[in-house]
């Protein structure tokens, strides 16, 4: 049974490392420990439990900026921004459904250390573009802050941003200052029905060029759509692309009308109102579609939007998967088939599936796994031997004696 450390404090937090650091010990770092599943897994006797570093510290609506402890449950982050008319426009998904944890259960920390952003990543930037400041400790258990409240407190080399997406593997952030944005006064989304793969992202790429604000695209095959609690898209019986626009009414009257111009002759139209846009584009920013298919592998693709259509069909041949697309198709999802017992089966569509994605340049994360998998396959994209050794580092700068999240990206790191 691993040993359990919480601190309660920031100083108690560099006591902790600092011990585990000197001893030479490993410590797996969790909040809220929903996704304990994603990366390779991370073999330790000691857990490094941030959740009772709870609480804003400060949050100041009028200069659009909030600070909260590490292991802020996020959705104390979002009901405190609300109550104050602002949100964290990147959108942070909720995985803990997909990797098997309960719903609700992720921390503000956890947020920042894997920069998880939702669909509103392509209008408004990830949670990288939003962290200003932070507080956390090294693996030699050195305290440190970097950055501060505003964008210009940044000289020299911006430490924070190296942090998000760091997965935890360079030092345990306690703390974290962000920069937040109103919310909309409404939210519509346009829908064209019937298209296939290639047609809606042609459609989605001329949405976003288009001169109308558009703040999220996707596009959900018939068998993704048809697992929709939004009753118009559920019952589509066919594909549905979705555009999202946002603003006051007569902003989204006029964007939706002249969208809808844009994409007649394409399909079928429709267009979803306030409540019903924000629960289809929470189940995509969720990934929700794939929680009930427990016995499929869940690969998160980066690619070109205009490769996106080609990279799924290249997969196809080779998997057996399902597929949705967000980003305007930059971002895709795949629930692949496992097609077999044990890690081999993973190790051959893995093979086919990094093939298909280097074709078009892009990166692929195994995002869901076995555990036997996980610990045989590179989980994230591997790296060229420069960001590799670049990579090597960075680790031995921050955590010399790598003891903090030992191989959770890289095996060896």
């Amino acid at each position: 049974m691993p040993q359990l450390l919480r601190p309660a404090d920031a100083g108690e937090l560099r006591e902790a490392v600092a011990s585990a650091a000197a001893a030479g010990v490993p410590l797996a770092v969790a909040g809220g420990n929903t996704k304990a599943a994603l990366g390779r897994p991370v073999a330790c006797d000691h857990v490094l439990d941030l959740s009772r570093l709870s609480g804003i510290a400060f949050y100041e609506p009028e200069e659009l900026v909030i600070s909260a402890a590490a292991g802020t449950p996020v959705s104390v982050v979002e009901e405190t921004l609300k109550a104050g008319g602002q949100e964290m426009c990147f959108e942070p998904a909720d995985y803990g459904p997909l990797l098997g944890a309960p719903a609700g259960g992720g921390t503000i920390g956890g947020v920042f250390a894997c920069n998880i952003s939702g669909p509103r990543r392509v209008k408004s930037g990830a949670a990288r573009d939003f962290l200003l400041g932070a507080k956390a400790v090294n693996g030699r258990g050195e305290a440190f802050k970097c950055g501060g409240r505003v964008m210009k407190n940044v000289t020299g080399y911006d430490v924070c941003k190296l942090l998000v997406g760091s997965f935890g593997t360079l030092a345990v952030m306690s703390e974290v200052t962000f920069k937040v944005l109103p919310l909309p006064s409404l939210i519509h989304t346009v829908l064209v029905l019937g298209l296939d793969d290639a047609a809606a992202v042609a459609a989605l790429t001329a949405a976003l060029k288009s001169p109308h604000e558009v703040y999220g695209t996707a596009h959900l095959p018939a068998a993704v759509a048809a697992r929709s609690a939004v009753p118009a898209v559920r019952t589509a019986g066919k594909a549905v692309t979705a555009v999202r626009v946002e603003g006051p009414e007569p902003s989204i009257r006029y964007c939706c009308g002249k969208l809808a111009e844009m994409f007649r002759g394409r399909g079928a139209l429709a267009e979803l109102g306030d409540a019903d846009s924000a629960a289809l584009w929470r189940e995509i920013r969720d990934v929700a579609a794939f929680v009930p298919l427990r016995d499929r592998v869940v690969w998160r693709l980066s690619v070109t939007p205009s490769k996106g259509a080609e990279v799924v069909r290249d997969i196809h041949n080779a998997c057996d998967s399902e597929v949705l697309y967000d980003w305007a198709g930059g971002l895709i999802w795949l629930a692949v088939a496992a097609g077999g017992e044990g890690p081999d089966a993973v190790a051959a569509q893995e093979r086919a599936i990094r093939h298909a994605v280097a074709k078009a340049g892009g990166h692929a994360l195994l995002m869901r796994a076995s555990e036997a998998a996980r610990a045989r396959l590179p989980v994230f994209q591997p790296q060229r031997a420069a960001a590799a050794a670049l990579t090597l580092r960075l680790k031995e700068s921050f955590d010399p004696n790598r003891i903090l999240n030992p191989g959770r990206m890289y095996e060896g790191v």
